[in-house]
């Protein structure tokens, strides 16, 4: 049955691509001459790239593929032998489709050329009233060249782009960003053990774009050159230098038209900036990809709890049936030294521990854990505190609490930062261990972390400021004598011992206190609030132990 084609919305084809076989015929140049379908309707969508007009006998001999070939069906063979080499010859190089005009020499088409465009696949397209070819050729090539322009120009904004990222220094998240905006497709880079080290999704999330990542990944085949493959249709391109691959970059198909030239090239052009980016950005890829996911649970920037799974598990971290430990490590101002974070790396390997390790700020080292339940923390933990140590001696090493689900992990960091908050500098570690944990904060150390908060800066300069002020101008040593008595928990002879006073002289200054300050020593509660003041004085003075 004969069908009309499909009919198009303007007289261009879509950006980006050639036009079609049913581009060109709703065009009206074409679509004057009341064009209809024989045979190939789901072959329409060929590319054409060139018109060719013949009368020839062997027109194939002219041409190199994709032409939309027209005629008035002069110089086609009486014989049906003879169509069928006519066609056979057309399909063979490669042509979009046979356009035939019904006026001259037939008015319908012979039953041979039907039969054997039907049997190759070849679109057959009659015309019931008469066409200018030569204007078809002309309207047509005039949209096939500003199709190729336009694609030139899109093809050097692309490489522009990238030679922009490239010049300023760009690291891998930013060129995996800029390949998804261009593309507008979901990009994926992954090293060489298919482990996804960095996301960037377009039009679907990241829980779809990475579910069971390392064996759909595997599926997509070897990745050696720039093709696509593999069940799901994954546009691929390998990430190398001087012929070593250092890991693949995978463009994921979505709703819409193909992948075509410009996502080959934008895929590409990502590769080598990613090249240049290893080259200039000497941290290794799976750090930068531990430290972007490690932040992003710290500081709870992910989108949904399952985007972080996926993220996790494309990395190799269990995240499932098992506990999540944080660890941080903080080496202070100047402490942005690569080695820990690398020797522990290569620690947690070796040991079959698995975990993500990078750091979350200039000089603080984040750590996660991911244990079986069966298996304890603390020698784990032991373990890398003592490297750390090691390699930084000065480093405080703080440990949260355990949590049963990875989208609970910042609570842990939080934890873990509040041991780090309220341990002092020089901090005595606990016995037999090699790092602290929220136990360890006594009333010092919380005070400690809390030094530059106004209202404890305001509480102890209210108890204590006129005793302070009574011993600078008269040269006396009352808040000594204060502080001996309030860690004696209020014991006259163990405070006079302490101070090396007489029970006299002590009970006499504690006396001149009490009047100074308005008190009653007696009062337990008077004496918590002035023992609270005195160590946050303590503290902020600096003079642990004191």
């Amino acid at each position: 049955m004969n069908q009309h084609p499909p009919t198009a919305g303007g007289d261009t084809a879509p950006a980006g691509r050639a036009p079609t076989v049913a581009d060109v015929l709703a065009l009206p140049v074409l679509a004057a001459g009341q064009p209809q379908v024989v045979t190939g309707l789901a072959q329409l969508d060929r590319p054409v790239r060139w018109v060719h007009i013949t009368e020839l006998t062997d027109p194939a001999s002219f041409l190199k593929g994709g032409e939309l070939v027209l005629t008035t069906g002069m110089p086609l063979p009486e014989d049906a032998s003879g169509v069928r080499r006519y066609v056979d010859e057309l399909t063979e190089v490669g042509a979009a489709a046979l356009v035939i005009e019904l006026v001259r020499r037939f008015h319908r088409p012979p039953d041979a050329l039907v039969q054997a465009c039907r049997a190759r696949g070849l679109p057959l397209v009659t015309l019931a009233r008469d066409v200018n070819f030569l204007e078809v050729t002309q309207v047509v090539h005039a949209l096939i060249l500003g199709t190729q322009a336009d694609a030139m120009r899109r093809t050097q904004r692309i490489h522009e782009a990238f030679t922009a990222l490239t010049l300023r220094g760009a690291g891998p998240q930013d060129v995996v960003r800029a390949a998804a905006e261009m593309s507008g497709r979901t990009v994926v880079l992954e090293n060489l053990v298919h482990q996804a080290l960095i996301c960037e999704p377009s039009g679907s999330t990241v829980e779809e774009a990475l579910g069971d990542w390392e064996r759909r990944s595997r599926a997509a085949g070897p990745g050696d050159r720039t093709e696509v493959g593999g069940p799901e249709g994954w546009l691929t391109a390998p990430v190398s230098y001087q012929g070593e691959r250092w890991g693949r970059l995978a463009m994921l198909p979505a709703d819409g038209p193909a992948f075509g030239p410009e996502h080959i090239t934008v895929l590409e052009r990502t590769a080598m900036a990613l090249t240049v980016a290893r080259l200039i950005h000497s941290t290794p890829w799976e750090h930068t990809a531990h430290r972007t996911v490690l932040r992003e649970l710290a500081e709870q920037r992910h989108h949904s709890a399952d985007d972080v799974r996926a993220r996790c598990a494309a990395l190799g971290l269990p995240t499932e049936a098992g506990v999540f430990l944080a660890i941080l490590v903080d080496s202070g101002p100047g402490g942005e030294d690569a080695e820990p974070e690398a020797r522990l790396h290569r620690e947690l390997r070796s040991a079959g521990v698995p975990a993500l390790v990078g750091e979350l700020s200039p000089g603080r080292l984040g750590v996660l854990l991911a244990l079986r339940p069966d298996r304890p923390w603390r020698p784990v933990a032991e373990r890398l505190s003592r490297i750390a140590l090691a390699l930084a001696p000065e480093a405080i090493i703080g440990v949260g609490s355990e949590v049963a689900d990875l989208a609970d992990t910042a609570r842990s960091f939080r934890e873990a930062a509040r041991v780090i908050e309220a341990t002092p500098p020089g901090q005595a570690l606990p016995a037999n261990r090699s790092f602290h944990e929220l136990p360890d904060i006594d009333l010092r150390r919380l005070l400690y972390a809390l030094r530059e908060d106004l209202r404890i800066q305001d509480f102890t300069e209210r108890r204590l400021s006129r005793l302070v002020d009574h011993d600078t101008r008269h040269g006396t040593d009352l808040l000594a004598t204060l502080g001996h008595y309030l860690d004696a928990a209020g014991n006259k002879t163990t405070a006079a011992r302490r101070g090396g006073l007489s029970r006299e002289t002590m009970y006499q200054r504690l006396r001149t206190i009490e009047r100074l300050l308005d008190t009653d020593l007696e009062s337990g509660e008077r004496r918590t609030e002035l023992h609270v003041a005195l160590t946050a004085l303590r503290v902020l003075r600096g003079a642990q132990g004191r």
